[in-house]
């Protein structure tokens, strides 16, 4: 049988166990799409390189069903202390800043969140082949063939490479990855040390010859004397190599850097030298090949985006993918994937670029916009809000994107096509007390007054399938109208009771392009 014809074995191959491909394997699972996950790691990360999840990707969490026990072991607000001249100079207080969201920003190792993930995922049916690693594809008009490492062959109808800057499947699928290095050396360690500051926020230590930072990390079964340290280090760090080396030198740096002579290290448990680039990959998608998260894009690590970005393109690609394996959607619909996706890591990679660049700048004027103008402007509690909400990822919108038309109405204070939808009270049709977010995930949500809704259902539920949740809510804004929210708790359309003609006409140009006409 020619490989064309052959039943393939999953419906998506997903490569990379991180973040990024365990929330899509699990919002893939959760819509009924069959998944086989593969990673060359022979195991699950015991350390952690990002130890900050901002909002949206707690609400992405949240909609997955895999935030288990992350808050109450999490701190959901964090403070960082700049230092001047040996003196604390300003408290910048991040987290959740007032930003409408029962799911703020969890400061925690990333390998407990990989760990929730990974437990969510075999709660859903589904597990990881760890050492087994993906070192050949060729795709066709039916799918693709996947060659393991210990000659096996792996056929599904779509491939997804989750597997971080050095993608083999992006390599794989002939995709470039054009970028620039922003940064000479950085040396990072996890240590256990006997540091006399608060361990209720980071701290950090501006130089000329570049910053010096600490972090407060919290993990399960770790002692409370953990720490993050990152250290701008371009004098040296070409010549660093082992744990050892790392570790002596951020030892000598700590007192140049930082003024103090009362901070003792003890011993790392890991250490790392990166250098910060900044790369985006041509297209997300070729054929039946997808690139999600890292793959995709990476930057700078400051401001925590890395994660929280790949875990929201894992949430958009998954409910597409899903209607496509489903046979509810033409594959034209993947499109909207990176039309929608894109955009927003382009903007994250120019700021991140850019604070990259104030931090480690050592020009007279890098150091005087540092001094003069960066410090007075971050002691202003609106310049804080605004970082904090432009870190939690919450306002992120699709409005100008290919899915967001055919609305006529104006916003009103509501949200437009495209926009994020808050974690509104509904009730379900039994009427038990629920909330959006609860209900998304697995399906989409229609909300509509009491009473309002059941053409604009039938509709809705004959374009996209049983997975429809009937919801009631109040609008505050006086009008009845209908919201069809998507999966990832984007309005997908807004009208009005007596509308469900035009719905289902914006389903089928919109959502369902193999049906127009």
């Amino acid at each position: 049988m020619d490989m064309v014809d052959a039943v393939p074995d999953t419906d998506v191959l997903v490569v990379g166990a991180g973040p990024a491909g365990l929330a899509l394997a699990c919002a893939l699972r959760l819509q009924g799409v069959s998944v086989r996950v593969v990673d060359a790691a022979p195991g699950p990360a015991s350390t952690s390189r990002a130890n900050i999840l901002h909002a949206r990707g707690a609400e992405v969490l949240d909609r997955l069903g895999a935030l288990g026990e992350l808050p109450e072991r999490a701190l959901t607000a964090l403070t960082v202390t700049q230092y001047l001249d040996g003196r604390s100079a300003i408290t910048v207080r991040f987290g959740d800043h007032g930003l409408g969201t029962a799911r703020p920003a969890l400061y925690v190792s990333q390998a407990d969140i990989e760990a929730e993930l990974r437990r969510r995922l075999h709660e859903l049916g589904a597990g990881i082949d760890w050492g087994t690693a993906l070192v050949d594809a060729a795709q066709d008009g039916h799918g693709v063939t996947g060659v393991l490492d210990d000659g096996r062959t792996v056929r599904c109808r779509w491939l997804a490479g989750c597997d971080g800057s050095h993608s083999t499947v992006r390599k794989l699928a002939g995709i470039g990855f054009p970028g620039v290095r922003l940064t000479e050396p950085f040396l990072l360690a996890d240590v256990h040390a006997d540091m006399p500051v608060d361990r209720a926020g980071g701290h950090g230590w501006p130089h000329r010859d570049g910053p010096f930072f600490a972090v407060p990390m919290r993990e399960v079964g770790r002692a409370h004397d953990l720490w993050r340290f990152m250290v701008y280090d371009p004098a040296g760090g070409d010549s660093v190599q082992g744990e050892q080396e790392v570790l002596e030198r951020i030892r000598r740096l700590v007192p140049e850097r930082t003024g103090r002579t009362d901070i003792r290290i003890e011993h790392a448990v890991w250490t790392s030298v990166f250098r910060v680039h900044r790369r985006l990959a041509d297209t997300y998608r070729r054929g039946r090949v997808l690139l999600v998260g890292d793959a995709a894009h990476i930057h700078s690590p400051l401001g925590g985006q890395g994660m929280v970005t790949g875990m929201g393109d894992a949430e958009n690609l998954a409910w597409k993918l899903a209607l496509v394996v489903r046979g509810l959607s033409a594959d034209a619909l993947l499109d909207t994937y990176e039309a929608e996706r894109r955009p927003l890591a382009t903007g994250v990679l120019a700021r991140t670029t850019t604070a990259t660049r104030l931090q480690v700048g050592d020009t007279p004027l890098m150091r005087f916009l540092r001094r003069r103008v960066l410090v007075p402007l971050a002691a202003m509690p609106s310049v804080q809000r605004r970082a904090s909400r432009l870190a939690s990822q919450l306002w992120v919108t699709y409005r100008n994107g290919p899915l967001a038309r055919g609305t006529r109405y104006r916003s009103g204070g509501r949200p437009r096509q495209g926009d994020r939808v808050p974690d509104l009270p509904c009730t379900r049709p039994d009427g038990t007390r629920t909330r959006l977010h609860a209900e998304l995930g697995a399906q989409w949500a229609l909300l509509a007054p009491a009473g309002d809704g059941a053409d604009h259902l039938t509709e809705a539920r004959g374009r996209l399938g049983d997975a429809v949740a009937a919801l009631d809510f109040e609008t505050r804004h006086g009008r009845r109208e209908l919201w069809l929210v998507r999966p990832d708790a984007h309005l997908a359309w807004r009208g009005g009771r007596t509308e469900a003609s035009r719905l289902a006409r914006w389903l089928d140009e919109s959502m369902h392009p193999n049906r127009s006409g």
